[in-house]
């Protein structure tokens, strides 16, 4: 950044320019559909304690960050949430209640209502009874459709534009707010600085904002804009993984603060004393109250509740591991959806072994496609693609030929939306649709499948390069020996149609696409002769029977596609005519137990064919009721029923000297297992903030998002029909408690070397367990670096807890 980039700014300017910053900075991204992730709602709140983040939505958003105090009482009447749960609870916030007892009967009580601050278009609409707020969201909506469009639109703005010269141009000719009543705002846009910052100076002057006030309202104001302020955090974070900048969030803030200019300026002789108190509040301190604290406290309590019930489980005898050779061996993605799926295969025949890894498998590609322009980044978000590869053997007449064919038919589509022409093509060409129509009715229509023709790396990343990969990556897969004849590597991925966050149902380590290009590319390094007598220098030794071969496992139907096509000649037919055999009936198992918690799902034949139901709104669950993280020897987790609520993660500690894999699944993958949570957690708690809203209501906009209706704020986070069956809730809002199986001094160090990560820990965004070598939660994390033992309440309760 240049030195003179803020010369000429007053020491207070200065302030409120880095306060936009850190608002803009408390706004989580928003990925596209076409490779949607989980994010972690409370990105920019994890140095801040539960409590704490509950009282700055409060203010900005008037939104609780807890559940209903109904829905604590519930569990306590139940006895899901014991006296033991709220003495523990009580024990980290002493402040809120007496004693038990009394925190009790604050359960029953009714919820505090929570009030978001007014900005100044609410008091604007206060004194004028215009709607100012929605006319705002609506004309932004408008003007941010069509400046972030992926290519949906059929008109756009430049490309390579900056947001706030694009909006300029918009709102200086558009008549709506005029018309509505809001003076001169034309020529109030038209007249403001060109330079975003000094446009934002401008605004916050005339609104006689302070540094202390800024903070707060800045992020009230984004918070506000729904899912456009996170599309513009999703443009910074892309720019800084690549050690770049963006100003698109500047930009949004400043845009949405004339707003706020123009309308004080015309009712300030209304408004002015509310605004003065208004602004006097953002100025005091974020801290929570007393009902924040009791429902921090109530939380923490069904926390403590749950814990005891995963420590229950966990503490079962564990199976004692065999050093005999498995028959089979299948990785799959650590993906709670997985884990009935390993259960249900492992209970198939004793001679098969599974194992859980991240399900990018250690590649983070840049994959490009059959006749396909897009290269998709196939990795955690978290990371720069390392490698880069392509679909083998490419016919380059076909890719040709196929690249035509789909954008005459992005064309064609384009051409059906005109208004010009929409009712001449209904008109023309209705006859031609009603097979489609007939086919997504009678659930007949189906998704892009995979490429057949496998993946190949580029030919940049050589020999040296795969044979570290391959050492890497086995380490810390925690298989070094006793390989199988066969060993499978499942990608996953959900077979959906009719449904914009099918994305969503993919896989998150894999940025939201489907994983078996990874699982495929890394077959094909561990296949490869060359590299195998690599890994014998680094003391792996691969057998020469040993045949590796990626698959993809349908997470919607629990089915399995095995690509052992890719090696041709393998000679393993027996082996696989076994696995598939195999494969089929532990699908069967895991439908049947999947059907139980599914709306409308009668039994587990009716499971699969609701990934081609175009009505069907909940095709699967993903990923609610995650609860935990474990990352210990299947031994330990094996034939415990974890009722598909875990991420497993295999990690022997004994084999990983230095602790690097246990600092990689400390600081990756158990991340962006925190984001998933998160994302569920808020969706929960706080739906109209940070969830996306009911499906039945949605459209896609600018090929990005989902609004509810026909405009206004882009919703992020999870469809409501992805966390509520219509019933009730399909998730239990219960920060993540990640288990693992290694030295507290091990884990310990890490925490101290990565302070971003210990903060999840520090502040309760997550929470941490010690396993011993049976599988039991021994000891628990308090926080600062320190350890307690005996980590979770006895379920023994005694009369004298209210005491």
């Amino acid at each position: 950044m240049k030195a003179d980039m803020f010369s000429g700014y007053a020491g207070v300017h200065l302030e409120i320019i880095a306060k936009a910053d850190a608002a803009g900075r408390a706004i989580p991204p928003l990925w596209p559909l076409s490779s949607s992730v989980a994010v972690n709602p409370f990105l920019g709140q994890t140095e801040q304690t539960l409590p704490q983040v509950a009282a700055l939505l409060d203010r900005v958003a008037g939104t609780a960050v807890t559940m209903p105090r109904s829905w604590y009482n519930d569990k306590i009447s139940d006895g899901t949430i014991t006296d033991a749960d709220l003495k523990a609870a009580l024990a980290e916030f002493p402040a809120a209640a007496e004693n038990t007892n009394a925190l009790k009967t604050l359960a029953t009580g009714n919820t505090p209502a929570t009030v978001a601050l007014p900005t100044v278009a609410d008091l604007a609409a206060d004194v004028s009874g215009i709607d100012w707020p929605g006319i705002v969201e609506e004309r932004f909506g408008v003007w941010a459709a069509s400046y972030f469009d992926a290519g949906q639109a059929l008109w756009q703005h430049k490309p390579g534009r900056e947001a706030f010269e694009a909006w300029r141009d918009f709102a200086s000719q558009d008549l709506t707010a005029e018309i509505a009543g809001l003076s001169g705002f034309g020529a109030l846009v038209a007249s403001a600085p060109a330079q975003t910052r000094s446009s934002l100076i401008a605004a916050s002057d005339a609104l006689g904002l302070t540094a202390e006030a800024s903070e707060t309202y800045f992020h009230q104001l984004l918070l506000g804009l729904g899912g456009w302020s996170q599309v513009a955090r999703y443009r910074l974070w892309q720019a800084e993984l690549a050690e770049d900048t963006d100003v698109t969030l500047t930009d949004v803030l400043t845009i949405r603060l004339i707003w706020e200019q123009a309308l004080y300026q015309q009712y300030a002789s209304e408004i002015e004393a509310k605004w003065a108190e208004v602004r006097k509040a953002h100025e005091a301190p974020v801290a929570p109250n007393t009902d924040q604290l009791i429902d921090a406290a109530l939380q923490a309590a069904a926390e403590f509740a749950g814990q005891r019930t995963l420590a229950a489980t966990l503490s079962a005898p564990s199976e004692t591991p065999t050093d005999a050779r498995p028959a089979v061996q299948a990785a799959f993605c650590i993906d709670v959806r997985s884990e009935v799926f390993r259960r249900a295969l492992e209970s198939v025949d004793p001679s098969i072994q599974t194992l859980g890894f991240a399900g990018f498998f250690g590649l983070t590609a840049s994959h490009q496609g059959f006749a396909s322009d897009v290269h998709e980044k196939r990795l955690p978000v978290l990371l720069n693609h390392g490698v880069t590869s392509k679909v083998a053997g490419n016919n380059a007449t076909a890719d040709q030929n196929a690249r035509f064919a789909a954008r005459a038919g992005r064309a064609w589509g384009r051409f059906k939306l005109a208004a010009v022409s929409s009712f001449a093509f209904v008109e023309a060409t209705g006859p031609i649709y009603v097979g489609k129509l007939l086919r997504d009715a009678l659930g007949m229509d189906a998704a892009k499948a995979p490429d057949s023709q496998p993946p190949v790396l580029d030919e940049s990343f050589g020999l040296a390069d795969r044979i570290g990969a391959a050492t890497g990556i086995l380490g810390a897969m925690s298989l070094t020996d006793n390989f199988a004849p066969l060993v499978l590597l499942f990608g996953h991925g959900a077979n959906v149609v009719n449904n914009p966050h099918a994305s969503a149902l993919h896989c998150g380590a894999c940025g939201g696409y489907t994983g078996e290009v990874n699982a495929r590319l890394l077959a094909g390094i561990l296949n490869d002769k060359d590299v195998r007598k690599g890994l014998v220098d680094n003391g792996i030794s691969i057998p020469d029977d040993t045949l590796f071969v990626g698959g993809l496992h349908d997470t919607t139907k629990d089915e399995v596609t095995i690509y052992d096509a890719d090696f041709p000649g393998h000679g393993h037919k027996s082996h696989l005519a076994t696995a598939r055999g195999w494969l089929s009936s532990a699908g069967r198992l895991a439908r049947t137990e999947r059907a139980l918690r599914l709306p409308r799902a009668e039994n587990g034949g009716d499971v699969a064919s609701r990934s081609r139901d175009w009505a069907e709104t909940r095709p699967e669950w993903a990923l609610a009721g995650c609860k935990a993280f474990i990352a210990a020897p299947r031994s330990r987790t094996k034939n415990k029923g974890l009722e598909g609520r875990a991420f497993l993660h295999d990690y022997n500690w004994e084999k990983d000297d230095g602790f690097g894999v246990l600092e990689l699944i400390l600081t990756a993958p158990v991340v962006v297992a925190s984001w998933i949570s998160l994302q569920y957690y808020g969706s929960v708690v706080a739906p109209q903030v940070f969830g996306a809203g009911n499906k039945l209501l949605h459209n896609v906009t600018g090929g990005i998002g989902v609004v509810e209706g026909n405009g206004g704020a882009l919703r992020g986070g999870l469809p409501w029909q992805s966390v509520h069956d219509g019933n009730t809730y399909a998730h239990d809002p219960l920060r993540l408690s990640v288990c693992v199986e290694a030295p507290e001094e091990a884990i310990t160090a890490i925490l101290e070397k990565h302070p971003n990560v210990r903060a999840l820990f520090d502040n309760k965004w997550l929470h941490l367990f010690a396993l011993d070598a049976n599988g039991a939660m021994v000891s628990r994390y308090k926080g600062d670096l320190t350890w307690v033992a005996e980590p979770v309440p006895t379920p023994e309760v005694s009369k004298d807890l209210a005491a």
